[in-house]
């Protein structure tokens, strides 16, 4: 093992020591009653290391399903142009491929306390909702920049990023009722919710 990888490992530590030590913090005293200060003293790093992982407390707490996003950016842009088929079902497939590469132990538990945190905190909330508009504004560029997806004013492109979106919140809330949740249930819920997603289309009201 190289040096360059043993550094990104310890960096990779102390990330996740950082996540797992706010969320817990959250989790136990509320968002606000975990200062900056007493979450680095957890972990026993400085402010200043904290900001290079992190721009801030909502930040951190977000940063489970940030991950997954940013991951499926990564998919978006390693993927060679050429695959044809339905743009909902590639974006799935993008979506499922990142993941995969989740990692399989603490991922699914760290999601979970974000999302209880995000629930209990608006601006968890409200920092989730940038966050996702970002990603979109992003993964529309990959889109028009690498596979020729059409852009603005067609609104095609736009609405197969949010039907993607709102397929994986729902499986989400459908995951968090499990049992005991796992990353691969995740990915068994949204399997399926990505295939009733073209019949949301389709679906009429009854006369």
């Amino acid at each position: 093992m190289n040096e360059t990888s043993l550094r990104e490992r310890k960096k990779l530590r102390t990330r996740h020591a950082l996540i797992d030590a706010a969320l817990a913090g959250f989790a136990e005293h509320g968002f606000d009653g975990v200062t900056l200060d007493e979450l680095c003293a957890r972990v026993e790093v400085s402010k200043r290391t904290f900001f290079r992982y992190f721009t801030g407390k909502e930040d951190v707490a977000s940063s489970p399903t940030q991950d997954l996003w940013t991951a499926f950016l990564a998919e978006l842009e390693a993927r060679p142009a050429g695959d044809g088929g339905p743009l909902l079902s590639f974006l799935g497939d993008r979506l499922l491929a990142a993941l995969d590469a989740m990692p399989a132990e603490g991922w699914a538990d760290r999601v979970l306390l974000s999302r209880r945190v995000a629930a209990a905190t608006p601006s968890v909330s409200a920092h989730d909702l940038q966050f996702c508009d970002r990603t979109t504004r992003a993964s529309l560029d990959v889109l028009h920049r690498r596979f020729a997806v059409p852009a603005a004013p067609d609104p095609r492109p736009r609405l197969a990023l949010d039907l993607l979106v709102a397929a994986f919140h729902h499986a989400l809330d459908e995951w968090t009722r499990a049992p005991s949740p796992t990353r691969d249930a995740l990915a068994a819920h949204l399997r399926a919710t990505l295939a009733a997603a073209p019949g949301a289309v389709t679906l009429t009201l009854a006369p």
